[in-house]
């Protein structure tokens, strides 16, 4: 829990001293010679840039990454950057990024000019049908901090109409936004300051702006927050949460019959059944056959079931399990400014050096096999490892609710990820006989 000069891993992300009782413990240590530290970080790139991921991705999942270089190490993880670039290119692609992410904010904050004040809304500011709640008074209870001795201030807040159906859905998600923001990660010092809670609202609404598809679904601040934790600019901190999203977003894809996460319990059903076939049949016979007291962990890749520290080691070491070197190619549609400020090195076959142990077990599949996310896996053997307690005392859904929140602050992120390669191999196996 100590670092190389005595520092323990939570002081990087201080607790409310109201909230410390509350707030698990990590079991997150900083270990000199397994943790990705500074200056292997800083070792690990050529003299123009260009980054060797295959010797990171090891030591990320020996022993996670040191708190202070976390959010550059996450930007590679999570494919913002292609490691083949250099400083140059990146640079390029960041100021891009950043013009980008303003362009956005700004048709937002045209609309709506909350967006980018310093302030967030947490009730509604027009009616159902789009009709503009064209009271001060309102809108002043409805932004935390507006001054009511400034009424011009409050006026110039009210969203601009007529709005067309796109605007009004958009306008509709943002208190639910404000809600959602101010319940996040509450225990946090850093989000007392309300310049920080506005800075995670603004991030949500933007995305909520640009992908009309998804939107904002509930779950998604939980994602987003540590971003705005670890990453000071906030253009940077929408990107990789906007990476992030990408690989997630299906799970908050909702149509009138079905949630977008009902694909992966679905998955974690198909995995159970396979390797604790009789603790699966105990599930069916409780009514739990969709699995959807999984719902949470796979919504927000287990941020409840551990503390924040612990939380993020667990995303670090499954995406570094998980890193695929085409991710940032796969993410730039070819031609774009971002794509052309790399190009050289395209085109090259894959290394599986520079693959994560996860991904490499996938490469071994027929291409026809499409790879399950490695989360499955790790809900998988999350319920493998309380399988005993399960049987013996889950008598109905609830007790399998109650016995899987006792879990909370009790796991080991590292134990989990092993756990879930042992049965990410045992599955390929059995599934391959039957």
């Amino acid at each position: 829990m100590w670092g190389a000069l005595g520092e323990p891993a939570d002081s990087y992300y201080a607790v409310r001293p109201e909230c410390a009782d509350d707030v698990p413990r990590t079991r997150f240590k900083i270990k000199p010679g397994k943790t990705l530290s500074a200056r292997k970080w800083q070792a690990a790139f050529s003299p123009d840039g260009r980054l060797d991921i295959g010797k990171t991705l090891g030591r990320i999942q020996r022993g996670g990454i040191h708190p202070s270089i976390r959010g550059e190490v996450w930007e590679f993880l999570l494919g913002c950057y292609d490691p083949e670039s250099t400083f140059d290119e990146r640079d390029q692609i960041r100021q891009h990024r950043r013009v980008q992410y303003a362009r956005w904010k700004n048709e937002c904050r045209e609309i709506f000019p909350v967006i980018g004040s310093g302030k967030y809304i947490t009730a509604p500011v027009i009616t159902d049908d789009g009709q503009p709640i064209q009271d001060p008074l309102v809108l002043l209870e409805t932004i935390p901090g507006a001054d009511a001795n400034n009424a011009d201030m409050v006026n110039k807040l009210l969203p601009r109409g007529p709005f067309d159906k796109k605007v009004i859905q958009w306008l509709l998600t943002l208190h639910q936004i404000g809600l959602d923001v101010i319940r996040t990660d509450r225990t946090l010092v850093f989000y007392e300051k309300q310049e920080n809670l506005s800075k995670l609202w603004d991030i949500l609404s933007v995305y909520a702006w640009i992908d009309t598809d998804v939107g904002y679904g509930q779950g998604m601040s939980d994602l987003c927050s540590p971003m705005i934790i670890l990453l000071e600019d906030e253009a940077d901190a929408f990107w990789c949460f906007e990476r992030l999203m990408r690989r997630l977003r299906g799970n908050f894809r909702c149509t009138e019959n079905s949630v977008g996460v009902e694909t992966q319990l679905g998955y974690l059903a198909s995995v159970t059944q396979v390797i604790d076939p009789k603790l699966h049949h105990h599930f069916e016979t409780l009514g739990g056959g969709n699995y959807v007291f999984a719902f949470r962990m796979l919504m927000v890749l287990f941020r409840r079931e551990f503390s924040f520290c612990d939380s993020l080691y667990l995303w670090e070491m499954m995406w570094a399990l998980e890193y695929d070197p085409d991710l940032f190619s796969m993410y730039e549609e070819p031609g774009s400014k971002t794509a052309k400020a790399i190009g050289s090195n395209k085109g090259k076959p894959k290394s599986t050096r520079q693959c994560g142990k996860y991904e490499r077990e996938n490469m071994k599949l027929k291409s026809a096999d499409a790879p399950l996310p490695i989360s499955v896996f790790l809900v998988a053997s999350v319920l493998k490892d309380k399988s005993s307690k399960l049987l013996h005392e889950a008598r109905g859904l609830d007790d399998v609710v109650k016995i899987l929140n006792d879990m909370t602050g009790n796991l080991d992120a590292k134990k989990a990820c092993i756990g879930a390669l042992k049965l990410h191999k045992k599955y390929l196996k059995k599934a391959k006989k039957t």
